[in-house]
């Protein structure tokens, strides 16, 4: 009996709290599993942060979601639903919405149970591959849940290593302009020292002998925008 609690506990853990609560169903005698916690039902991240069993159930790699859409026929194949069980759960599923709203939650499981076995399905088969699709939708979302979490460390990764680089870029640059400023200076100081013989020369001759030598550029002609050939 324990045994079959546990297991009803584990099955309970993938159905989604609805926002409405569904109908009451006929219970059948011996087989009332425990209510679940309410955090059973949550469908926050964090419900798939840890590894769980259903992450394994895919036989194949399983299409990755394209622009928010999901290939389910190809998610359910990829963990093993065959075509046919696929249809026995959306024929079930249609049926289910064919119903009138509002039918007593009794005589909708011996309408649908009724109608199931007119057709020859087996309803042990449906059940079966119903879990089997959510085992697999379940193994879909934790297996998501782990390439984000993966994406989102590399990425983070990456952005120190970014931003460890800019900080190294930015204290280059300034460490530049720090050295420009430090050339202007002593530069400048140079410039005022040497300037000390053409000021001892007088500027009337500094100016002649810069006009008559080829080497040398007049600074108002460079000034004009007229730099000297």
């Amino acid at each position: 009996m324990n045994d079959k609690k546990s297991w009803a506990s584990t099955v309970a853990g993938w159905f989604i709290e609805r926002d409405e609560p569904a109908a009451a169903e006929v219970p059948q005698t011996g087989d009332i599993p425990e209510s679940p916690p309410v955090e059973a039902f949550s469908t926050t991240a964090d419900n798939y942060a840890t590894p769980s069993p259903t992450q394994t159930v895919f036989q194949t790699a399983p299409p990755r979601p394209a622009g928010g859409q999901v290939d389910f026929p190809a998610v359910f194949s990829a963990a093993g639903v065959d075509a046919e069980e696929q249809q026995r759960v959306a024929r079930t599923t249609e049926l289910l919405r064919s119903l009138p709203a509002g039918t007593d939650a009794a005589i909708k499981k011996q309408i649908v149970e009724a109608s199931l076995k007119a057709f020859g399905v087996p309803i042990e088969k449906i059940i079966e591959a119903t879990v089997e699709e959510i085992q697999a939708l379940d193994g879909y979302i934790r297996n998501g849940a782990a390439d984000n979490e993966k994406l989102i460390q590399e990425s983070d990764a990456r952005i120190k290593q970014y931003e460890e680089e800019i900080k190294n870029i930015r204290a280059v640059m300034q460490q530049s302009v720090n050295e420009q400023q430090n050339l202007i200076k002593v530069c400048n100081d140079k410039k005022l020292e040497v300037q000390q013989v053409l000021e001892f020369f007088g500027q009337d001759k500094v100016a002649s002998v810069v006009k008559a030598s080829p080497k040398l550029h007049d600074p108002s002609e460079e000034a004009a925008g007229n730099p000297a050939s």
